[in-house]
């Protein structure tokens, strides 16, 4: 596939190197030269020195022959810009990233495809919506909801007092069990699971449920000692503080610390809600921390762009009492790092960014896709066509490949957990939990 990114940022650069990974022939544009320096050199691809919104640019790099151009600068209308561009001149597929929430809104769909935008991303609303949800349920690693919460897959980290604990999970979750263990992540190696498999202290497991049972895995795994998120502390001002705070629930009450006097003063503009103090100070100062409550909060959030700080900031809580820690940590290289100090839920938005436009790529009808942060694994939702391969056997029978596992699927707006006899019909809409890229290989089955 070709592919051509606009934009050698963090974003552009990371999608760069990974669609290189997997043998695309991949052309990365940007108009400053010292971002694309070294990048070409270490990697398969071409790099462009020329404005993303240039057309001779464009036609220099043969975005004609694009199957997919992706516009990821830090400006939106650049963004938005080339990609109308790059339709006319014609690329197959186009996405944009956007700073606008405006823009993400359904009804806009057609307006964007009809000037040449095919799907609009915005890596800080994705990143907002996934943090409050860890904050909400200050219990988990990891939150998804599947077709409005029909089915849900929640990671949890056991220890010791667990229920679950060194029990083959042919006896712990059988045919009829509430929920379906889909992976089990255990220090740097993330597996599939199988019948002998035993749980052991200190896993991050992967359930899949429906929503009655979510109390029932809070129970068995340990973690009914959690206590209510009510009061959250927000260090940092930015675009995905901004979302996530318009996620909060009404009943929750939070505290930013910003250091620039100019954003605290605009975050008391745009965030028009009650609850919701914008304090101009540092959020690792200690002793304004203290001052302002710190051991009487339930979950903190760090979410600078800074992530040595962001990951020193949630120790810092964690000594102070706080339960629930949130880190963004964009630099790929510290996430291993940043798990091992066990400070809860870990944020990279580079990953939403790329699972948004690793879906754009597929062949199959796949709704929604998601990249775990430390689980080196995919989660996808795949709509079942007629006569496609996935229909004609039960599961069990069907030789799927070892590093998939379907959790789930939801049929006429119900979730169902799957299991060896299950046989999935057309319509149906299935979870898959896949490991190495095993995406593109399950893909075929949908077809």
């Amino acid at each position: 596939m070709k592919i051509i990114i606009a934009g050698a940022g963090a974003v552009g650069t990371h999608l760069a190197k990974l669609f290189s990974k997997e043998r695309h022939d991949i052309t990365l544009i940007d108009d400053d030269a010292e971002r694309l320096e070294g990048i070409g050199s270490n990697f398969e691809l071409l790099t462009v020195c020329a404005s993303p919104s240039s057309i001779e640019a464009l036609k220099e790099a043969e975005v004609g022959k694009a199957d997919l151009f992706i516009g990821v600068t830090p400006d939106e209308a650049h963004n938005m810009t080339s990609c109308m561009l790059a339709s006319k001149l014609g690329a197959r597929k186009t996405v944009a990233r956007v700073d606008n929430y405006e823009y993400t809104r359904p009804e806009h769909r057609d307006f964007f495809k009809g000037v040449g935008i095919d799907s609009i991303i915005y890596p800080e609303m994705l990143a907002g919506v996934e943090i409050m949800h860890n904050i909400r349920y200050s219990w988990v690693r990891q939150w998804l909801e599947v077709q409005n919460g029909a089915l849900i897959m929640l990671g949890v980290k056991v220890r010791a007092s667990a229920d679950i604990l060194n029990i083959p999970l042919r006896d712990l979750c059988g045919p009829d069990a509430p929920y379906h263990i889909v992976a089990i992540k255990r220090r740097q190696e993330t597996l599939i699971p199988h019948g002998n498999d035993e749980i052991v202290a200190g896993d991050v497991v992967y359930f899949m449920t429906t929503r009655p049972y979510v109390a029932h895995i809070q129970e068995i795994a340990g973690k009914k000692d959690y206590p209510e998120v009510k009061n959250i502390f927000v260090m940092g001002g930015g675009s995905t503080s901004v979302q996530a705070l318009w996620n909060m629930p009404e009943y929750m009450h939070a505290k930013v610390f910003e250091t620039d006097v100019r954003r605290c003063e605009r975050l008391n503009e745009i965030i028009e809600r009650r609850g919701v103090l914008v304090f101009h100070g540092d959020g690792r100062d200690m002793d304004l921390l203290e001052e302002e409550g710190i051991r009487n909060v339930e979950a903190f959030a760090a979410l600078t762009d800074n992530s040595e700080a962001n990951i020193l900031a949630c120790l810092a809580a964690k000594r102070m009492g706080v339960r629930k820690t949130v880190a963004m940590v964009e630099n790929i290289d510290y996430i291993g790092m940043a798990e091992s100090l066990d400070i809860g839920s870990i944020i990279n938005k580079k990953m939403f960014a790329a699972s948004h436009i690793y879906q754009m790529m597929l062949k199959a009808d796949v709704t929604t896709m998601k990249s775990l942060t430390v689980a080196n694994a995919d989660v996808a939702e795949f709509v079942v066509k007629e006569n496609s391969r996935i229909t004609r056997k039960a599961v069990k029978d069907l030789d799927l490949p070892p590093t998939v596992t379907l959790g789930g699927l939801v049929r006429n707006g119900h979730g169902i957990l799957i299991n060896g006899m299950t046989q999935i019909l057309p319509g149906d809409t299935v979870v898959a939990f896949c490991l190495e890229n095993a995406v593109k290989r399950l893909e075929k089955y949908f077809k």
